[in-house]
């Protein structure tokens, strides 16, 4: 049957896209989603490992332990209860607790075997006890404690846990440093890459661009059509690699709830972390349209 040539008149014109859609079909949304997923994840180990080492600090920042090295039994049982009474009349001082001699066999019986008898190694004896003088003072505090047991027993010393642990806050506090760095390169290429990708969309429709020109039309809109088409690609791959990284990001924060460590568990996300990880989609959209702005511009000045 012959088609009327009249049928298709009735329907109003449309012009189409000066530019070609095909947004999924392109490298740069799936680049950009790959680049917001590292940036999430990095954003969130840096998160994790700063709130972990600020709670390692502080839960061990109070705590001492007093250890009487003494070899004679009968003069560490006098120290050990000399000593515990010097802590309980201290006004500073939390809770005491005199770690038992078999808790030490225990954690010494894999290098030392199971059949230690107490009676052959002479084992120090440990008093663990909590410091509640401020942070400002605690170390004046600690010399006259440290001055005090001395008095006591000659063998007896006070060493702070925050002597021990330090440097592995150090370590936790330097590694989450380096994921902040690997964020902020993250942004940097994500720039680079919206700035190859405007240059190739300058030189693909150049043709474009001229008619556009001859038609009256400024730099100012030309640089609006493609900015607007590049945010429109970053927003989705922005999107796409926040959401794979929030998946990520649960699924790894179940696992780790599941394992029974303290020092798992303390580096833990904080609360603004849900915060800032919506936000960095949308600076990716900020980077990207900042960075298809100034290229295209300079783009269109080298052309004339």
């Amino acid at each position: 049957m012959a088609r009327n040539p009249l049928e298709g008149m009735s329907r109003p014109y449309r012009p189409g896209p000066l530019l070609p859609q095909g947004r999924l079909t392109g490298p740069m949304p799936w680049v950009i989603a790959i680049m917001m997923f590292l940036t999430v994840l990095a954003t969130a180990a840096g998160l994790a490992l700063n709130q972990g080492a600020r709670a390692l600090v502080d839960e061990v920042s109070g705590r001492v332990t007093v250890q009487v090295a003494e070899a004679d039994p009968q003069a560490r049982g006098q120290a050990v209860r000399r000593i515990v009474g010097l802590l309980d009349q201290a006004d500073d001082v939390g809770t005491v607790h005199v770690v038992p001699e078999s808790e030490l066999a225990a954690q010494l019986a894999p290098w030392l075997g199971n059949d230690l008898k107490l009676a052959d190694v002479p084992l120090p004896a440990l008093i663990d006890a909590e410091l509640l003088t401020p942070e400002s003072a605690r170390t004046e505090r600690l010399a006259v404690l440290d001055k005090a047991v001395k008095e006591i027993n000659a063998h007896a010393r006070v060493e702070p846990h925050g002597d021990y642990l330090s440097p592995l806050a150090q370590l936790v506090w330097s590694i989450g440093l380096v994921a902040f760095a690997v964020v902020a390169l993250m942004a940097f290429a994500t720039g680079a890459v919206v700035v190859l990708a405007a240059r190739g969309a300058h030189a693909t429709h150049r043709g474009t661009i001229d008619i556009m020109h001859m038609l009256g039309a400024t730099d100012a809109q030309v640089v609006r059509l493609f900015q607007r088409r590049m945010m429109l690609d970053a927003l989705f791959g922005g999107v796409v690699g926040y959401a794979a990284a929030t998946l990520v990001i649960i699924l790894v924060g179940r696992s780790m709830a599941a394992v029974a460590s303290d020092l798992m568990s303390s580096a833990s996300l904080p609360g603004i972390a849900w915060i800032i990880f919506p936000l960095l989609p949308v600076a990716g959209v900020g980077v990207a349209s900042l960075s298809a702005r100034l290229t295209l511009r300079r783009a269109l000045e080298r052309s004339l």
